[in-house]
């Protein structure tokens, strides 16, 4: 029998976790031939079929079954090993982060910048989008690391809770003072994309204050949301940490309705197995830099 590698195992492991070839080629960062390429070597060092090949997609033989449990063996170990023995500065491989724009904006640069710092030789990759979207990539294995408006609630996944951030009104500097009622009744409201948990708990909260004829403008850009409410376009609720900049430059200035919704919470989330020691690391650091930069913003 010839050696079995580390590889053709991870390449295993993913095409059974993920159910096919297609997506593991995505989640590895590899061509299909090649995973195809690790599967058929693998299947003739073992000199057996791992997988059945049928017109619905690959299934597990029963040597393939067996195998599963000793390859999930050989990745934890894997893992034991880069955690206790392996230097950090010679860790290679992928780092796969989904990231909701309020952290983008905020604390992302310094994550980044401490996890290059402690593993040089690790590649790291980020997207920026919407929770629900960080969620599913998370669950279908495109993303190890999410850091989104959590928890995401699965048994499958581990949370790791990071501080909030305040939300406050926000109305153009130009725009005219009224006492009659508040911006939000009679001027769209700036907020956050249609498909996130902030729009829909303010636009319950405007109708239960407002009613159905309350305006509601989401956007997937924080950025573009302040701009519009700079060139008095609507009146916006948005955390208070990126509107202080715009506050102290005389763009907008905040105003206060009686009542705002509650602050937002972030998790940094991952699934829970395979256990991989250098997400979880990431996950902690996340928080260390969460914090940090939140102790920064009050003094």
């Amino acid at each position: 029998m010839s050696r079995i590698t580390l590889d053709q195992l991870t390449t295993f492991l993913s095409v059974v976790r993920l159910g096919g070839v297609r997506k593991a080629s995505a989640g590895l960062n590899l061509t299909q031939p090649a995973i195809t390429a690790r599967i058929k070597n693998l299947e003739e060092a073992l000199s057996c079929e791992v997988f059945d090949r049928t017109s619905v997609g690959m299934r597990l033989t029963k040597q393939g079954k067996r195998l599963l449990s000793y390859a999930e063996q050989f990745e934890r170990l894997s893992d034991m090993v880069a955690q206790d023995v392996i230097d950090p500065g010679s860790i290679e491989g992928n780092l796969r982060l989904g990231v909701s724009e309020t952290i983008a904006q905020c604390w992302l640069p310094e994550l980044i910048a401490r996890l290059h710092g402690r593993y040089p030789r690790l590649e790291i990759e980020f997207n920026v989008d919407v929770s629900v979207n960080l969620r599913m990539g998370l669950m279908n294995r495109e993303i190890d690391l999410a850091i989104l408006l959590g928890p995401v609630s699965d048994y499958a996944v581990d949370n790791i809770e990071l501080p909030g951030f305040d939300l406050a009104w926000y109305e153009a500097a130009t725009a005219e003072n009224s006492t009659a009622e508040p911006g939000y009744a009679t001027r769209p409201v700036l907020t956050y994309a249609r498909n996130t948990r902030p729009y829909r708990e303010l636009k319950e909260l405007l109708l239960e204050r407002v009613g159905p004829a309350v305006s509601l403008f989401p956007s997937t850009s924080l950025s573009a949301c302040f701009r519009l409410v700079e060139a008095d376009l609507g009146v916006a609720v948005l955390p208070r940490v990126l509107g202080e900049t715009y506050v102290a430059a005389g763009q907008i200035r905040e105003f206060d309705p009686g009542w705002v919704p509650a602050p937002l919470k972030f998790s940094a989330s991952y699934l829970a197995e395979p256990k991989r020691h250098l997400v979880e690391a990431a996950a902690n650091l996340a928080k260390t830099v969460a914090v940090e930069y939140l102790v920064d913003q009050e003094i």
